[in-house]
C-alpha cells in the first residue's frame, strides 16, 4: 500500500468523521474554537474536528409535567396542585448559551410560579377559574423564559386535590345550595299559585252564576267516584233570594204550609 492510498483512507475516515447530520427537527449551534459562531440548518453538515463542536436542540413541542405541589391559598386552604406545560425552543442559540439545561430550569421555575400564583388566589377561584390562573402561570414563565430562547404555548392544570374534611365541607355546602334553590322554587310556585286563585276568586265573585257553575263542575268531579260522600251546602245567595220576598207573602207561604200538614 503505497503512501497516496494511505493518504486516501486518512482522507475518507476525516471527512466522514467530519459529517454530521441535522435532523429536520432539529437546529444546529455551532461554536468555533469555543465561540458561538452560528446556528446549522437541518441536513448534512461539515464540522472540523477539533476546531469546531456543535450543539443538536430538539425544535419540536414539548410536554413538562409540573409534580404535585403542596401550597395554601389565599384562604388558608391547603391543596396540592399539579400541571403540565406545553413550551418550544424558539432560538437554538439563546437555549444553549443562556440557560445549562432549560428542561430543567423550565420545569422548575414552572413549580415556584404554580405555587406562588395558587397562594394569592382564593379555593374558590382555583376550583371555578382554573383557566384563569392557568393563563396567568403561562403568562409568567413565559416571560421569564423568554431570554432562554423559549416560548411556552400553554400550561393545564390537571388536578386539584383537597384534605378529606375540606370535600366533605364543600360536598355539605354544595347540598345546602340545592335545598335552598329548591325552596326558592318551590316558594315562586306556591306565590304564582296564590295570585292565580286570587284572580280566579276575583272573576267568579264579578259574574253572575260563575260560582254556581264552579259548585256545579265540582259536585261533577266527585260524583265520578261513588265511594264519596257529599255534603251539599246551599250558597248564601240563595238564602238571600227569599229577603226581597214581603214578609205578607211569607207568612203566608207558611200558613199554607201549615194547612197542608193538618
Amino acid at each position: 500500500m503505497n503512501l497516496v492510498t494511505i493518504l486516501a483512507i486518512i482522507a475518507v475516515i476525516f471527512f466522514l468523521a467530519s459529517l454530521k447530520q441535522i435532523n429536520q427537527y432539529e437546529k444546529g449551534v455551532l461554536f468555533t474554537m469555543g465561540k458561538y459562531s452560528r446556528k446549522i440548518e437541518p441536513g448534512w453538515r461539515f464540522i472540523w474536528p477539533i476546531f469546531q463542536q456543535f450543539k443538536k436542540v430538539d425544535m419540536r413541542v414539548k410536554a413538562v409535567d409540573v409534580p404535585d405541589q403542596k401550597a395554601i391559598t389565599r384562604d388558608n386552604v391547603s391543596v396540592i396542585v399539579n400541571a403540565v406545560i406545553y413550551y418550544k425552543v424558539s432560538e437554538a442559540e439563546r437555549a444553549i448559551i443562556e440557560v445549562e439545561n432549560y428542561y430543567y430550569a423550565i420545569s422548575q421555575y414552572a413549580q415556584t410560579t404554580m405555587r406562588n400564583i395558587v397562594g394569592e388566589t382564593t379555593l374558590d377561584e382555583l376550583l371555578g377559574q382554573r383557566e384563569k390562573i392557568a393563563n396567568r402561570i403561562r403568562e409568567i414563565v413565559d416571560k421569564e423564559t423568554d431570554e432562554w430562547g423559549l416560548k411556552v404555548n400553554n400550561v393545564e392544570l390537571k388536578d386539584v386535590s383537597l384534605p378529606e374534611s375540606m370535600e366533605r365541607t364543600i360536598a355539605k355546602q354544595a347540598e345546602a345550595e340545592r335545598e335552598k334553590r329548591a325552596v326558592i322554587i318551590n316558594s315562586e310556585g306556591e306565590l304564582a299559585a296564590s295570585e292565580n286563585l286570587s284572580k280566579a276568586a276575583k272573576m267568579l265573585s264579578t259574574s253572575d252564576g260563575a260560582l254556581h257553575l264552579r259548585t256545579l263542575q265540582s259536585i261533577n268531579d266527585l260524583s265520578s267516584d261513588q265511594s264519596n260522600t257529599i255534603v251539599f251546602v246551599t250558597p248564601i245567595e240563595i238564602l238571600r233570594a227569599f229577603e226581597g220576598f214581603p214578609q205578607k207573602n211569607l207568612k203566608e207561604a207558611m200558613k199554607i204550609n201549615t194547612d197542608s200538614k193538618e
